[in-house]
């Protein structure tokens, strides 16, 4: 298989309007020190409830609880409210870009069921 559209792929994604917009609000949020902390200490109780999740522990609905004001608070701040969009919006496309790439694949999954 030759693996050039894949490189041509990630360009065009890095070429990107929502990836643009992603990087240049990440780097705002990076050069505020106080954001890049909170925008940190978030992700870092993010990826701990999702450890969790994932080794079949639910979280607690304090924890659940504590989780949803410290996204309230973070999004008071406008620029990590622009990055937390910026970021939903990439997402979106990587899933829509997987979703297609996956198509070729759905002949297997659905000729064993």
């Amino acid at each position: 298989m030759n693996y050039d559209k894949a490189h041509e792929l990630a360009r065009a994604i890095r070429e990107s309007e929502e990836y643009r917009n992603y990087f240049a609000t990440h780097q705002n949020v990076n050069q505020d020190a106080e954001a890049k902390r909170m925008f940190d200490d978030f992700r870092k109780r993010q990826f701990e409830l999702q450890m969790k999740q994932m080794s079949g522990q639910a979280p607690t609905q304090d924890e659940m609880e504590q989780f949803q004001r410290l996204f309230e608070t973070i999004s008071l701040n406008p620029e990590i409210r622009k990055l937390l969009e910026a970021e939903r919006i990439l997402s979106q496309v990587m899933e829509d870009i997987n979703r297609i790439i996956a198509e070729p694949l759905e002949v297997l999954f659905t000729d064993q069921i």
